[in-house]
This record gives structure tokens, sequence and C-alpha cells, in this order.
């Protein structure tokens, strides 16, 4: 059974490109050591970047989750060269792996087929996280999803890894919580990290939202207006999480166990906003040391 920590909040992860990371890396004394850092995949960064980026989040004392897109991957080896270099080079030991988009995609065009490759396990990757679809995918047809989540639940069962769902933000309570319901009736067993907008101004939420096609909670954010928008604000993240928690505080649900917070607004505002609401893994030590 999932619980709430003392301030009656859901645990968080967030996430960084890896130019922030190697860049910016002053960012980072502003997440608790501890904290699950997602090392961003959008095809315009080197294998280098990506490797370096989880090693300085690793050398932390922060856990690298880099994503492992399968569409960008050039061949079998292409990805093997990548999950080695990462877990020898930056001692990674956690993935979320998804299908990603790439122009030209390669042989590899599922998260299912690198699960298959067996090389998760091979390589020692302790915990995969892969994709959860609260209000669906724009090109894939719900069954094919129900069916996709099934073969990712029986190639769970024979690997060594924790496996976790990880879902697109979105800013409809409401939705998610019938989501976690049909996927239970599907028979869904994963851990259920739920994706969320941090603190940003109106203009850029709508700009990531209409990008990652979630119009519905889009429109839903919309609607509603004021009763989510502040002027001096902007979004408040707690109009969607708060509901989830009040639901988990009253009817215990294993499933729902984590946010994951989008931080369209900024690392630093992002980090102060779950300081503030002690919303940070349980894992977390609230004193991080960089290391240079």
């Amino acid at each position: 059974m999932t619980e709430l920590n003392a301030h009656g909040r859901l645990p968080a992860s967030t996430e960084m490109s890896p130019k922030q990371v190697v860049e910016k890396g002053e960012l980072l004394a502003h997440i608790p050591a501890g904290t699950q850092v997602y090392v961003t995949d959008l095809g315009n960064a080197p294998e280098d970047m990506i490797v370096s980026a989880a090693k300085i989040l690793t050398d932390n004392k922060l856990i690298a989750v880099p994503h492992m897109a399968a569409r960008r991957y050039t061949s079998l080896e292409a990805f093997e060269r990548r999950i080695t270099r990462l877990t020898q080079d930056a001692g990674v030991t956690e993935v979320l792996c998804i299908a990603g988009e790439a122009e030209k995609a390669g042989p590899l065009t599922s998260s299912v087929a690198l699960l298959e490759s067996g090389l998760f396990d091979k390589l020692g990757i302790r915990k995969i996280a892969v994709a959860g679809h609260p209000e669906g995918a724009p090109d894939i047809k719900a069954d094919v999803i129900k069916s996709f989540l099934a073969k990712k639940h029986e190639l769970a069962a024979s690997s060594d890894a924790e496996f976790r769902l990880v879902t697109q933000f979105g800013f409809d309570p409401h939705r998610v919580s019938l989501w976690l319901d049909e996927i239970r009736a599907w028979g869904n067993t994963f851990p259920v990290h739920i994706g969320v907008a941090g603190p940003a101004k109106m203009t850029t939420l709508l700009k990531f939202a209409a990008f990652a096609g979630v119009e519905n909670s889009l429109n839903f954010l919309k609607k509603r207006g004021g009763a989510v928008v502040s002027m001096l604000s902007g979004y408040d993240p707690d109009t969607m999480v708060e509901p989830l928690e009040t639901r988990l505080g009253s009817q215990p649900d294993a499933q729902l166990a984590q946010i994951h917070v989008y931080p369209f607004g900024g690392i630093q505002k992002t980090a102060d906003w779950l300081h503030e609401r002690g919303s940070w893994s349980f894992r977390a030590d609230h004193s991080s040391t960089l290391t240079a």
C-alpha cells in the first residue's frame, strides 16, 4: 500500500536536459540527494553529453534516469553501446524505456523491442520505467496500448528489474483517477508515477501541452481558467496533485506511488514548489553535496 509522507504528500521526481546538467550544474543544488532526475533525449544531444549528464547526476548523489528512446538507435549494437556506457561509465541503474520519435526510425521501433533484447538485465539495470497514457496516445489505439501494457507485464515477470509506469503531464485529476481504475481493471500491477506540469506561465504551458498532444487536459485547463490560474503566479500544480493525494488518503491505492514533475517553469521554480509543499522523494536527504 502506498503511503503519503508526514506532510500528506506524494514523493516526486523531476527531469533535466543533458545540456542543463552539463552546463548548469549549479541547478543541482536545488534538488535533494536521492531524488530521481530523468535525463531527457529529444534527439538533439550527442551520446557523450547524455552519458556525461548521467555521471554528473550520479556523482552528486542523485539518481540518473536516462530516457532510452527505441527509434533513435540506428541498430541493436548502438543501443547496447549506449546502455553499456550509461551503466559502466555513469553508474546508471534506472532507465525510462520509450518508443521515442525520429525522422528516420531505426530497427527498434518500440519500447517492447528494447525490453525483449534482454540488455537491461544483462547490464545491471534494476528499475525500468515505461510510459503510461491517461489521455491515450494520438497515434496509438486504446486496444494496442492495452496489449502493450500486458506484454510489458509479461516481460517484467521474467526480468530482474522492478517496473513502473510514468505518464505524460496533464491537468485533469479526475481523468487520471478514471484511468487508474481503468488500467487496474486491465490487470496493471506496476506502481504509477503521474506526470505533473510544474509551476509555470500559462503561455509556456499552452505551448508544451499542444506539443505533447494532451488536448483534453489543455481544454480542461482553459475551461477552468481563473480557478487554476493566478495572475501573479501562473499555473498552480497543486490543483492537479492535491485531488490525487486526497484520493490516496481516503482510498489507498498501491498503484498511485509518486508524481513526476515536468519543470517547464525551470528547475529552481519547480524545486521551490516541491520543497515548500514537502513533496520530494522519501529517499531524499535535504542536503545535496555537489561534486565538481
